[in-house]
């Protein structure tokens, strides 16, 4: 039974990829995730700790880009040295403790400074580089066009400093996602990721205060990705990884149908342990021994190209009599 399958041009044992959060955040964790069998590991994201710590000073100071704790540049230089010696120590403990691809992830909104960070994680070991970015239209006078523009503008100036495969991760927040993965694949993008779950305000009606509500994903949100995933595969030259939702192996099976290369988890880690990535992977080959699959290949994308099934995941509205 052949579970690899390729992502960004990386080999990968199993389409099982740990994304970034608290989990990946040192390495007795990852050494634990890769034990278990993922496939690869995307580790905690630049200075993540430190403003998640920091979340809640953030929303009583009303900064606007506190719906989004990775997404803030208000980091003073020598907070942003010592967070990049961090991660690069990260790194080469992970690739001396592992053998499997070390994704590693950053967070921006703009191009300013990361392109050159980017080149010391890649002389670090990093096998690959995510860049997380988060963009909000909170200016009534920027049009889409210039937030999409700084997409791009930020995998390029990170192409030019790394040989490195590069992905995107993105939010399903666009006017017109088609567009956006159009333009970061014609830059250069080797994967996109969709998508980022972000952070969520909610309120107390008692407190009458701001309150982080959830910040594990549901399975049920597993449909959002699901979708782009099927519509975007068969368009697309660079490889989709799902995000969001996917909590076990019915939700990495649904993704690799809809074409995507790979998957990323972790509300379930959280919610179930680390160990439960074997549990994934034998749920995973047990399905495609009773579907008669010898490999991944045999069934990605399957019912994405499948004919008249572009329709149905096109569809926007419920029809008053479903027909299918």
């Amino acid at each position: 039974m052949d579970l690899s399958t390729e992502y960004m041009g990386l080999k990968l044992k199993n389409p099982i990829i740990v994304s970034s959060s608290n989990l990946t955040g040192n390495i007795v964790n990852v050494k634990k995730c890769a034990d278990m069998g993922a496939g690869a590991i995307t580790l905690k994201s630049l200075f993540e700790e430190q403003l998640i710590a920091d979340s809640n000073v953030l929303m009583d100071q009303d900064i606007k880009y506190f719906w989004f704790p990775e997404a803030i540049e208000h980091i003073n230089k020598h907070s942003k040295e010592y967070g990049l010696k961090q991660l690069l120590t990260m790194i080469g403990e992970a690739k001396k403790y592992t053998d499997i691809p070390i994704i590693s992830s950053i967070n921006c909104i703009s191009a300013n400074e990361w392109p050159k960070f980017a080149k010391k994680l890649e002389e670090a070991g990093a096998d690959a580089i995510e860049l997380n970015i988060a963009i909000f239209p909170f200016d009534k006078y920027m049009s889409c066009t210039e937030i999409s523009d700084t997409y791009i503008e930020i995998l390029t100036k990170v192409k030019e400093y790394v040989s490195i495969p590069v992905a995107v991760k993105l939010g399903s927040y666009f006017t017109n996602l088609v567009q956006v993965t159009h333009r970061l694949d014609e830059a250069g993008a080797n994967g996109i990721v969709l998508f980022n779950r972000y952070y969520r305000p909610d309120i107390d009606i008692e407190t009458e205060t701001i309150v982080r509500d959830n910040l594990l994903s549901g399975p049920q949100e597993v449909t959002r990705s699901l979708r782009w995933i099927a519509l975007l595969s068969p368009q697309l030259n660079c490889d989709l990884a799902a995000g969001t939702g996917i909590h076990d192996y019915k939700g990495v099976v649904k993704q690799l149908l809809a074409g995507a290369s790979a998957t990323q988890i972790c509300s379930t880690l959280f919610n179930n342990g680390i160990s439960y990535i074997d549990t994934i992977l034998y749920d995973l080959e047990s399905w495609m021994k009773k579907h008669k699959y010898q490999s991944i290949s045999e069934f990605k994308g399957k019912v994405a190209s499948k004919e008249g099934n572009s329709q149905k995941f096109e569809r926007m509205q419920h029809l008053k009599k479903e027909i299918w």
